[in-house]
């Protein structure tokens, strides 16, 4: 979830909450980079498949423990603690939303128009429902909403994408109506909501054919166009209009026109509100007998949805292997996050926090560099050898890292620092009214402090 002071303009107030950990940003940000990196090298093995023919039994692997569900969990978990403090900090609700645009549209760009341009058409990437509908997919996906509104995945890896953007309009309708701090009854509500009602709820409600869904589309464009001109003027009662809107939409779009279960949408939102339930722990605005009853609650609810629905036609859903492969790598990814809380204060091994760093990058590039490797091995005889794994196993590898990290130097750094030139230029052309109203506070809530560190890249894939 997302806080802050105030509805628009600038913090006033940068002080520590009491009790609050002095930890150097370096240190903290480091086991997030961690677990970034762990949950991008898991999703990465999982669709590469081929270590898993190394042990014993091992294509059964992800029928026990998906390391897919597991890598995007963790993300998700991470997610939802450092989001939460890239509002925070900002203060700035038109200056976050700029922030997102130029952190998540370049690489998804970048990825998309490759693939197009150097993948021949039998081994693209890009999904056979895009090719059919391109205007509608191009303008579906542009929002990151496509994967609620009955559109394809222009890769289908960019599913996640769309909880994270709802879960950042959760977030933004929160802290301008002043319950940004309510985190742990929101995670126990969506978790709650979960276990009652995970098989129950009605998928694609509103989208239900090629007609329906331009309608959709072309409704949803219309209000985020409107949510996002009121947040742009930075005028406290319209970015409050805009905040609503956008928690709105999300909401509408999560209750009545989900893809997957019920269950599992539903286990994603409380996983990340959870998520900053830990953050709120850390930074003392929340008593650790509450945080640590939310967050268990969750968890075991998570396991429990595994257990009672992800099964039969569900797993289509999923896209997994069994009840196993989802309650056992759900639990797994909240034992990783916490193993990493308690140890955020050790230093991590360097490598895995500059594999967390290029992670976003990692989770947009891999399955289009699989693709292209199915392509590079057309006509090749099948790869069965242990040497001949092993050589196409740290080739793939090196080319991932490779290209990831050329993509994190030369794509994302530039435009995240584009995007802060643009926004000083903004806020010097058009400054932020004063304003006249902060966002409310709960009664009793402590002032906390964000952390001072750059934002983690966010989010996992599957598909």
């Amino acid at each position: 979830m997302k806080l802050i002071e105030r509805v628009s303009g600038h913090r006033t107030d940068r002080r520590p909450a009491e009790g609050a950990p002095t930890t150097p940003a370096a240190a903290r940000l480091g086991w997030l980079d961690a677990l970034r990196g762990i949950a991008a090298l898991s999703v990465a093995v999982y669709h590469f498949a081929l270590p898993f023919y190394w042990i014993p039994h091992g294509t059964r692997v992800p029928y026990y423990l998906d390391p897919g569900i597991f890598g995007v969990m963790l993300f998700f978990l991470v997610s939802g603690y450092i989001i939460p403090a890239s509002l925070e900090r900002r203060g700035d609700v038109r200056g976050f939303w700029a922030g997102r645009f130029f952190r998540i549209f370049p690489v998804v760009v970048l990825t998309v128009v490759g693939s197009l341009l150097i993948l021949p058409r039998q081994y693209s990437v890009v999904q056979p429902w895009a090719y059919d509908h391109p205007l509608l997919t191009l303008v579906g996906n542009a929002t990151m909403l496509q994967d609620m509104m009955g559109v394809s995945n222009v890769i289908g890896v960019m599913w996640t994408l769309t909880y994270e953007m709802i879960f950042y309009y959760f977030a933004t309708a929160l802290f301008v109506v002043g319950w940004h701090r309510r985190s742990a009854p929101i995670a126990i509500g969506f978790a709650a909501f979960a276990v009652v009602l995970g098989a129950w709820l009605s998928l694609g409600t509103i989208s239900k054919d090629l007609q329906s869904t331009r309608h959709l589309v072309a409704a949803v464009l219309l209000v985020l166009l409107m949510a996002m001109t009121c947040i742009s003027t930075a005028r406290p009662e319209l970015v409050r209009w805009g905040g609503i809107m956008l928690g709105g939409l999300g909401l509408t779009l999560v209750l009545l026109n989900g893809r997957s279960t019920a269950f599992e949408t539903m286990m994603i939102f409380a996983t990340m509100f959870a998520g900053t339930v830990l953050y709120r722990l850390e930074h003392g605005q929340i008593e650790r007998l509450p945080a640590v009853l939310c967050c268990a609650f969750v968890a075991v609810a998570g396991f429990l949805c595994g257990y009672l629905y992800n099964r039969g036609p569900a797993l289509w859903r999923t896209w997994s292997g069994s009840w196993m492969s989802f309650s056992y790598a759900y639990a797994a990814a909240w034992a990783v996050f916490v193993i990493g809380m308690l140890l955020r204060k050790r230093r991590f091994p360097r490598w895995l926090s500059w594999l967390g760093a290029i992670s976003y990058s990692v989770y947009l590039l891999h399955n289009p560099l699989i693709h292209a490797m199915n392509w590079m091995l057309e006509g090749h005889a099948p790869i069965v050898g242990w040497k001949e794994r092993g050589i196409q196993l740290v080739a793939f590898t090196a080319a991932l890292l490779i290209v990831s990290y050329a993509a994190y130097r030369l794509v994302e750094i530039p435009f995240q620092n584009l995007g802060r030139k643009v926004m000083k230029a903004v806020n010097r052309r058009f400054p932020a009214p004063a304003a006249t109203a902060a966002a409310p506070r709960p009664a009793g809530a402590p002032e906390g402090a964000a952390p001072a560190g750059p934002e983690p890249a966010m989010s996992g894939n599957r598909g």
